[in-house]
């Protein structure tokens, strides 16, 4: 009898589960067959042929040794993924399938009177390795403004959220709720066909993509109390929308940085914390939701996407005890008494830049159009023609030169965005499109589950026994 009960609760569960399936209803609003979507079907067949062209003619190479040290080490410049959004070159910095941050800035289509890049443009390039026309920027913009609303009780989860609670933890929680009305997990229950998991993966991560500004502006105003939300314009970009979901929506020139910051924080190829811990999610199947929730769990870190809030406040202190225009021996002095006092000078340093980051260079250019008079943005000058030689005196980095962190919470403070706790949920938002887009690659190709091997202390001790 217990077995025949338990096979019919096995039996009622499993219907349950059917019947949810089916009544589970895709949160996509926008016309199915877009423009991107339609070239990504005409480049996957042609990717699937490259990459097993790739696999026969080189995968039984070696890559490479791997060293004890890099185990311990966090797997430090381990080579063992598969990313093509973007590459990392430790000299050169970051390319978008192939182009540099200027070019980027050159080649991808801007807003009328703009002169940074739409990244929506970006977004196109990353998918597709195609610079867009600017009317495919423009039907991009209005699909994800139609897919943009959040379900009401995802707006009450927010709601009802404290605002103690940090708006990090908000946006995970409000991303993993959306799995919800996953196309994805629907199609997975379904039986679709693994050839064709991009499609609804797609679906996903455009659903992803264009809720996120309601998000990140829901938090923003629960928490720090700026009023009631607008509506999203379908007839304004992605970063104009986000900037007045924000309240910041009048100023010309801030909705220019959100298009230049959302570019060029996008993508930072695959080894990063959030990148990685989004496809490795991703392998288990997990949908877009799903994987980019633990992706902001990994970006919430202060060793990952929280840094631009360390630098901040590393400035301010500064500031306070040494004032404005200080003298370069007086930024010396304190700089100094950072290093003697057993801390790190945040914004410096890289895990695999050997040079100044180009996302670094294009947020000075940007501050030297903008703002060049601005107190901080000086600080951030002096400091950028003073660190480096002491870095270099102290043993301190391999590279002395700043990173992206090092200029950011500048140009945001500058223009009233002053809430140093939400600038990681806008580094989440501009994530979002590398992650997606390089799950969206996984599904199509058939990436497998990542599982890679680990070994104890004991097993490397054995291993090694008796071995020069």
């Amino acid at each position: 009898m217990a077995s025949s009960l338990s096979s019919r609760s096995i039996l009622n569960a499993s219907k349950s589960r059917a019947a949810w399936a089916r009544s589970s209803q895709f949160s996509t609003t926008a016309a199915k067959n877009s423009a991107l979507k339609e070239r990504l079907a005409q480049l996957i067949p042609q990717q699937l042929e490259h990459v097993k062209a790739v696999r026969a003619q080189h995968g039984s190479k070696s890559f490479g040794e791997v060293k004890v040290d890099q185990l311990y080490g966090g797997m430090r410049g381990l080579p063992a993924l598969i990313w093509d959004g973007s590459v990392l070159d430790a000299d050169e910095g970051i390319r978008f399938r192939g182009k540099t941050i200027p070019e980027c800035q050159e080649l991808l289509p801007k807003a009328p009177g703009g002169s940074e890049p739409l990244p929506e443009g970006l977004f196109w390039l990353l998918l597709t390795g195609e610079v867009p026309t600017q009317e495919q920027v423009t039907e991009l913009s209005k699909d994800w403004a139609a897919r943009a609303a959040i379900p009401s009780f995802v707006e009450e989860i927010l709601d009802r959220c404290p605002p103690t609670l940090h708006p990090m933890s908000q946006f995970s929680l409000a991303v993993t709720a959306l799995n919800h009305n996953s196309a994805f997990a629907k199609a997975y229950q379904d039986g679709i066909s693994k050839k064709d998991y991009w499609g609804p993966t797609f679906e996903d991560s455009m659903d992803l993509i264009a809720k996120l500004p309601n998000i990140a502006g829901r938090i923003y105003r629960n928490v720090f109390g700026q009023g009631k939300l607008p509506a999203v314009d379908p007839s304004k970009d992605y970063s104009q929308n986000l900037a007045t979901l924000l309240g910041f929506g009048d100023n010309e020139n801030f909705v220019e940085l959100l298009r230049l910051y959302i570019t060029i924080h996008s993508d930072h190829e695959g080894g990063n914390v959030s990148a990685h811990t989004g496809k490795l999610v991703g392998s288990a199947l997990s949908d877009p939701f799903l994987a980019f929730g633990a992706s902001l769990n990994g970006l919430a870190g202060p060793l990952h996407g929280l840094a631009n809030q360390e630098v901040l406040l590393w400035l301010r202190k500064m500031q306070s005890k040494i004032g404005e225009n200080a003298s370069d021996e007086a930024v010396k002095e304190y700089v100094w008494s950072t290093l003697k006092g057993g801390q790190v000078v945040p914004g410096y340093g890289h895990a695999v830049l050997r040079k100044t980051d180009p996302r670094y260079t294009a947020q000075r250019e940007f501050a030297l159009k903008h703002l060049p008079e601005d107190p901080m943005f000086k600080l951030v000058g002096q400091i950028y023609n003073i660190v480096p030689g002491i870095l270099l005196e102290a043993g301190k980095a391999k590279n002395p030169w700043p990173n992206v962190d090092a200029h950011s919470g500048v140009l945001l403070t500058y223009y009233g965005l002053t809430q140093m706790q939400f600038y990681t949920v806008l580094f989440g938002v501009s994530r979002a499109f590398g992650v997606a887009a390089q799950l969206i690659w996984d599904r199509a190709l058939g990436a497998p589950l990542e599982r890679p091997k680990s070994y104890s202390t004991a097993a490397i001790e054995k291993i090694f026994a008796n071995k020069q």
